[in-house]
């Protein structure tokens, strides 16, 4: 199946990431969004045109309002395509897929249709109430992101490695579904098809109720102290870096798959309810209590170690490699430069500040037995290695 047109409905992240991504191979990319400077910006991005689709008389609600339904649609519902594209991708928030699907089908603009919203059961469910064409339909979800919004967020490789959730239904046609594997090809993406209900329930675990924890524990920041914020490292950064994410947007993804998160959010307060018992214990002189705090951070070891590497294959143990680096222009580039000239591949990079000082640390993960080679050639070449 081969994608010469396509139409992106909703110029966030996502979709202008997939907007980006298509464009790059070739695709001509049409663009929609009620948002007429999120639509501007992600033309000047390069990810496309903007859609302009025909006005049709006799669709004018005013005219004619049995005929044309009140809905939460992007796109009026008096317009009409002004050309039918191979897929349109709804990249709208999940309360507003099935509405969107059910406009675009009204016009016909498109032989086939997905959405990219992170709850499927729901929308899906939705669009079978409202009387859409589920035979042209597949929903799907690409498992990336960031913590920024907006078609300014976007990048063309914001897919590339990462897993995209297909999710058919019985009455999914087979071409329908070949033009979604074609586009998460195109972007560079994997594959996973699985089922709405299973999907919701993945993400739930891996990333709907990780988001709420860490807006919990971030939370605690808003009334902590100057002298704690004072104390605050890359631990904390880490574990609440995702609550920087849209508070509107997350509302309405958690209300669309809000059982499946309450069910882990219940069992992860269950643990927090048993930890904070247990420091009680021990906070009173009970000795015997910290058989449950080991037990629940042995348990943590083990979830964390089952996190897929970079490759998608088991997570590999990588040596770390601290190097003191100023916060100036270039410094990046020469450290990579060395890395480049002994031969050592960076498996990964992080950046930690030293709060109030122009440098901080840069820690290289590096295979095993090239820590040490990188070492050496660092410190010949006058760089700090603690």
């Amino acid at each position: 199946m081969e994608l010469r047109t396509v139409l992106v409905v909703g110029t966030g992240l996502i979709g202008t990431s997939a907007a980006l991504a298509l464009r790059k191979r070739g695709v001509r990319v049409l663009l929609a969004d009620r948002d007429q400077g999120a639509v501007r910006l992600a033309r000047e991005l390069g990810a496309g045109e903007e859609w302009a689709p025909a006005i049709n008389p006799a669709a004018n609600p005013a005219a004619n309002p049995a005929a044309n339904p009140a809905t939460d649609s992007d796109i009026s519902p008096a317009a009409q395509p002004a050309e039918r594209v191979d897929l349109a991708i709804i990249a709208v928030p999940p309360a507003h897929v099935a509405t969107e699907l059910l406009e675009l089908q009204r016009m016909d603009a498109a032989r086939f249709y997905t959405d990219v919203a992170s709850v499927k059961a729901e929308p899906i469910h939705r669009a079978a109430q409202l009387g859409c064409d589920l035979s042209a339909y597949v929903a799907s979800h690409p498992l990336a992101g960031r913590e920024k919004s907006g078609p300014g967020a976007a990048r063309e490789d914001l897919f590339l490695g990462r897993p995209w959730a297909l999710c058919p239904t019985e009455e999914s046609d087979p071409e329908a579904k070949a033009a979604v594997l074609r586009l998460i090809e195109l972007c560079g993406a994997n594959a996973v098809e699985v089922s709405a209900v299973d999907h919701d329930r993945a993400v739930a675990v891996v990333s709907h109720a990780p988001h709420v924890a860490a807006s919990a524990v971030a939370a605690r920041l808003a009334d902590a102290t100057d002298v704690a914020l004072g104390l605050a490292g890359q631990g904390v950064r880490d574990v609440t870096r995702i609550a920087g994410s849209d508070p509107s947007l997350w509302l309405g993804i958690l209300s669309g798959n809000a059982s499946p998160v309450a069910e882990v959010l219940e069992a992860v307060a269950n643990d927090l309810a048993d930890a904070a018992s247990a420091l009680r214990a021990l906070a009173e002189g009970d000795g015997t209590a910290t058989g449950e705090l080991t037990q629940l951070l042995k348990r943590g070891v083990a979830g964390h170690d089952r996190i897929p590497g970079k490759h998608g294959g088991p997570a590999s143990d990588y040596a770390a490699v601290q190097v003191v680096i100023g916060d100036r222009p270039g410094q990046l580039a020469r450290l990579f430069q060395v890395c480049d000239e002994v031969g050592v591949n960076v498996e990964d990079v992080r950046l930690e500040h030293a709060p109030g000082l122009p440098l901080g640390i840069a820690e290289l993960s590096v295979e095993p037995d090239a820590a040490t080679t990188l070492t050496e050639a660092l410190r010949e070449r006058g760089w700090q290695v603690p």
